[in-house]
């Protein structure tokens, strides 16, 4: 199953310091809902470790994620898969961009994702209201991090 999602956030930082905090993976961990590891490895990528809920299906997701695309401190590509055992899978992509805006940055995404396995049954409702609460609670995480 297939979906897209955007959204913008006001953050109350310049955007070198939002762009620093978006390359940290201390911050990064503590922002993503249900992180448990987020380990740079070598270039611009992470092994990652994450316990989500969806609906009925819960699942630990191990994946990893890749930085490219890199614009400092005006954005990037975020591409990331991970796989969740019987749940199923999951990959995408965001790009991410940062604006200077009323004192502060504005941040703007777009993603492009997909899921398989247990995880595409639950329908289309649910899986997009979970990815928009979950990229909801990271942006509140994130910007409080600021």
């Amino acid at each position: 199953m297939a979906m897209t999602m955007s959204g913008e956030i006001q953050l109350a930082a310049p955007r070198e310091v939002v762009w620093e905090k978006l390359n940290d993976s201390d911050v990064l961990k503590a922002c993503i809902p249900g992180c448990e590891e987020l380990e740079k490895t070598d270039g611009q990528g992470f092994r990652a470790v994450a316990k989500m809920k969806v609906g009925p299906v819960s699942a630990r997701f191990r994946g990893k994620v890749t930085l490219s695309d890199l614009d400092p401190p005006s954005g990037y590509k975020i591409s990331g898969e991970g796989e969740g055992g019987v749940a199923g899978f999951a990959k995408g992509a965001a790009k991410v961009n940062l604006v200077e805006r009323e004192g502060g940055t504005l941040l703007s995404y777009h993603v492009d994702a997909q899921i398989g396995g247990k995880l595409a049954q639950l329908g289309q409702r649910l899986i997009n209201g979970t990815a928009k609460k979950l990229a909801d609670e990271f942006f509140a995480n994130f910007a409080r991090s600021l």
